[in-house]
């Protein structure tokens, strides 16, 4: 039985709404354009939503994603393909609109374009007028670079932050809106397009080189290959966690960024993880460094897997009197800085 949305009282509408899971309030939503405003203005009436949108840009097709702050699992909401993807992908017929077809597949909302691009843009402008909330954190590939600068345009707040992943399909030298080489590095590297994080999945070159400086922010993670970070760049990257996969910082690199540390460098830094692509001789590292052996680390910024390799590290103090317990092996380095006072009194 059809329920009668637009004749139901202002105050049961409002439970009604407030009941609807965000992609339910996208599927409503296109019911008609009246439902459409109904639901734009209960969401403009209340306080500002917890949750935090996302767009993905990613193998030449996008969607708009939703999540909570505490966990951001995101959930995706409405997406836009390619409309010769739609004889195969749609699940039920298509409806003609406005410059685009409408479907659903995989119980998700999709609309159908000539142009990838202006398609990404327009649920993006959807999905935030529905909910009358900014772009959070913008996922992409190499062909998504372009949706950088058009958020920050769009949006007074800045994006939180990014990802770049890699591209699921080989780049085409003949097509202009491809990204090639360390292109996509120097221009987000350049711009310090986020406020808060930093998530690379694709590679650089070997020959790729960044001299500049990056942050203030909360995280940054360099997942698939480190090896462009320099000590320079450790002790120029204003992050409060930051982690490197197949780091070619060498033992006298970290000598130095730990004596930098001591004397009040990167004094943000809660959790510095590296690394290596090859083995590293730790030999004498302690005394050198007259590092003083600490009991079991247990901390929740760290997995079961990270925990098990904390067991018996050793405790180095800043000059201002905060301590840190480090870890090292032949393929590894941790620092964890210890910001509570109370719990510094048992190291």
């Amino acid at each position: 039985m059809p329920f009668p949305m637009l004749r139901t009282p202002f105050v049961v509408l409002t439970e009604v709404v407030s009941l609807l899971e965000p992609k339910e309030i996208v599927t409503v939503s296109f019911c008609s354009e009246k439902v459409r405003c109904l639901l734009k203005s209960h969401h403009q009436r209340r306080k500002p939503l917890e949750w935090i949108l996302y767009m993905i840009y990613c193998d030449c097709w996008g969607r708009v994603d939703i999540a909570h702050p505490r966990d951001r699992k995101r959930k995706p909401l409405l997406s836009a393909k390619h409309i010769s993807e739609a004889g195969h992908e749609s699940e039920h017929g298509l409806i003609q609109m406005n410059g685009y077809k409408r479907g659903v597949s995989s119980n998700l909302p999709v609309l159908y374009f000539e142009d990838r691009v202006e398609g990404s843009k327009m649920i993006v402008d959807y999905v935030t007028d529905l909910f009358n909330k900014d772009i959070h954190g913008l996922v992409m590939d190499r062909n998504g670079i372009w949706a950088i600068e058009w958020i920050n345009s769009r949006q007074e707040n800045m994006l939180n932050g990014f990802e770049l992943k890699k591209n699921g399909f080989e780049l085409k030298k003949n097509d202009s809106n491809n990204w090639y080489g360390d292109a996509p590095f120097n221009y987000i590297l350049g711009v310090k397009c986020a406020s808060d994080y930093y998530i690379f999945e694709e590679s650089a070159s070997v020959n790729f080189r960044f001299d500049g400086q990056l942050g203030p922010g909360e995280h940054l993670s360099i997942d698939s290959n480190g090896h462009w970070v320099t000590l320079d760049n450790l002790m120029n990257f204003d992050f409060i966690q930051i982690v490197v996969e197949k780091s070619r910082i060498s033992v006298p690199d970290l000598h130095s960024f730990l004596k930098h540390w001591r004397s009040g460098g990167s004094h943000r830094l809660t959790l510095l993880s590296l690394t290596f692509g090859t083995d590293r001789n730790f030999e004498n590292f302690e005394e050198e460094l007259e590092l003083v052996e600490t009991a079991n680390v247990v901390d929740d910024r760290l997995s079961e897997e990270e925990m098990t390799r904390m067991l018996n590290g050793y405790t180095i103090q800043r000059n201002d009197g905060v301590k840190a317990t480090i870890h090292f092996d032949t393929r590894y380095f941790v620092l964890i800085v210890w910001q509570d006072t109370v719990f510094q009194r048992f190291l």
